[in-house]
């Protein structure tokens, strides 16, 4: 009854003055007197005060130890290092064998159409009433100057990031696509050629979904986007550019063995090189810059520009997962959507030719309209790098990085392989357990490059020198069949990952990878024998075998300054 009388009351207030509450704000907040105002500065010797008080500490607590304690620590770190070279005897435990494992994968059927000319894959899928939809927009006519803007130009584009479109102020935007979807993005994409490593498709994909009733609505909020953005609000300009460097900044302590991997590899490959643009140290350097510049209105200028590139039904193609009964009315206001923004159509001469186009479809011809539009850089040339990124954190992270092969090379398994190989049977006890760092390891990726990395590491050089021994290791064979079992179980756990049925199909549309190149390379997963590994750590990664990058992020290191082979930052 108590909250009952407050709600009225409360309610009555409102009715007697719609202000009420900014009266109270403005009353008990803005005006009051009563306040205290802290003001903070850092501490430029911060660091370098925090480490000479931890070795301090560290010379107190040895100085105390007694000659007895002192012989009992080693002791027992002799004891440490015998049980960490220990080889574990598993065979005790219980686990499958890769006989258990499904010969062939379950095949995911799609129907290829268009809308208004734009490809379209359909795929049916129980998605207990939502409406998936993903659009790629290539980047092929984008002009040069304007890549390094393309994140940016995502983040604008967020879900409550978003500038305003059509009636709606970026407050009211953000409303809507809350109350009619459950999220809409668009973000960068560079996704490396299956069967070339120096072609690729770079672009940007449109995400959203929405409940079956909510499907025109949801599409009409597209079309805003498209048809209508206000790129005039440069103080919104200047919070999302604030936003998005904080971000990427405080985004390095936490997934640095990322940035190194990425900086790593962005001499490798085409592909990894814009990668880097994208969204490794180079755009973090950007945004920091950007966000420093106290005119953006030329930066303003830019986002219209990048809008007509990209926004535009001559680079898309799209792709909708929904429940069979509601595919026909999905098709239909696809078909509307497309027909709204037509308009955008213009003839204009690509600034960089498409070098090949991929068939979604794998029975498709050629140069049919449901394709993959790939670029290549000609004046790219595979070298190798070092990079040290001096920075003000207590540990490292590591990468080195080495140019493979693509995904339907017969190699590419016997490398995915002896990743995880490596990382269960030599490197995780080298890096991590040995060497202090919160993790490490090697995995073969998608982008056809073969990265070792460590996470959180106190040691640089001694993680170096890991990853070296870790291919002697491998060439040397020093691994039994239960390893490389053990290793296939782990790889087929991942290729095996139930996939939910939002995402069915999405291999086919963004990467080309069929049924059909997903079944081969499960055969050869299970045809990897004990040489094959052996052969493709010492043709691959073998010392003067090998293209590779190497980027550390880190305190600061005497011995890399000193090192003319190394670039640094």
């Amino acid at each position: 009854m108590w909250k009952g009388e407050n709600v009225a009351r409360f309610r009555q207030c409102l009715q007697e003055n719609p202000r009420y509450i900014q009266d109270k704000v403005q009353h008990y907040f803005k005006e009051n007197t009563h306040q205290l105002t802290l003001s903070m500065s850092p501490d430029e010797q911060y660091v370098e005060k925090q480490s000479n008080a931890e070795q301090d500490k560290l010379q107190q607590k040895i100085q105390a130890l007694s000659d007895a304690a002192r012989i009992d620590i080693y002791e027992k770190g002799l004891q440490l290092l015998s049980e960490q070279c220990k080889t574990q005897d598993a065979s005790c435990l219980p686990a499958l064998k890769v006989s258990d494992i499904e010969p062939t994968i379950p095949r995911t059927p799609v129907q290829m159409g268009a809308a208004g000319g734009v490809p379209v894959q359909y795929c049916e899928q129980p998605t207990n009433g939502m409406v998936y939809f993903r659009a790629m927009c290539n980047l092929n006519t984008l002009p040069e100057d304007l890549k390094i803007y393309v994140p940016l130009f995502c983040y604008n584009n967020k879900l409550n990031g978003i500038f305003c479109c059509g009636e709606f102020d970026y407050r009211q935007q953000a409303q809507q696509m809350e109350l009619k979807t459950g999220g809409m993005s668009v973000t960068p994409q560079i996704i490396s050629d299956t069967a070339d490593l120096d072609l690729y498709e770079q672009g940007i994909l449109l995400t959203s979904a929405c409940l079956e009733r909510n499907l025109p609505d949801m599409f009409h909020l597209w079309s805003d986007l498209f048809n209508s953005p206000h790129f005039d609000d440069e103080e919104r300009l200047r919070v999302l550019v604030m936003m998005s460097a904080q971000e990427l900044s405080n985004g390095i302590s936490y997934s640095g063995h990322v940035y190194a991997m990425t900086r790593a590899a962005r001499s490798l490959t085409p592909a990894a090189d814009l990668q880097e643009t994208f969204g490794g140290m180079d755009q973090v350097k950007f945004m920091k810059r950007m966000a420093e510049m106290t005119d953006l209105t030329s930066i303003l200028r830019k986002l219209p520009r990048i809008k007509r590139h990209l926004f535009n039904p001559d680079n898309m193609r799209c792709a909708v997962n929904a429940t069979p009964q509601k595919m026909e009315d999905t098709a239909v206001e696809v078909e509307r959507f497309m027909g709204n923004i037509t308009s955008l159509r213009k003839e204009r001469k690509p600034v960089r030719p498409v070098i090949v186009e991929r068939p979604l479809d794998p029975r498709a011809p050629s140069g049919s309209a449901a394709s993959r539009k790939l670029v290549s850089e000609a004046r790219f040339k595979p070298c190798q790098m070092k990079t040290y990124f001096e920075l003000p954190y207590p540990v490292n992270f590591v990468s080195e990085c080495v140019r493979t092969v693509p995904f339907t090379h017969e190699d590419y398994a016997s490398l995915c392989i002896l990743g995880r190989m490596m990382t269960a049977k030599f490197l995780h006890g080298e890096i991590r357990e040995k060497g202090g760092a919160y993790g490490g390891g090697a995995r073969m990726g998608g982008n056809g490059l073969f990265s070792f990395y460590s996470y959180r590491d106190p040691n640089c050089s001694q993680t170096l020198a890991a990853f070296r021994s870790g291919v002697e290791w491998a060439r040397d064979g020093r691994f039994t069949q239960q390893d490389v079992d053990e290793a296939k179980l782990s790889v087929f756990s991942a290729v095996d990952a139930p996939i939910a049925p939002s995402e069915k199909g999405l291999g086919l549309f963004l990467n080309g990878v069929s049924d059909e190149l997903k079944q081969a390379h499960r055969e050869r997963l299970f045809a990897v024998t004990h040489k094959n590994l052996i052969d493709v750590a010492g043709r691959y990664l073998g010392i003067g075998q090998r293209t590779c990058g190497v980027a550390v992020l880190g305190p600061k290191n005497e011995n890399i300054k000193k090192d003319p082979s190394w670039i640094v930052k």
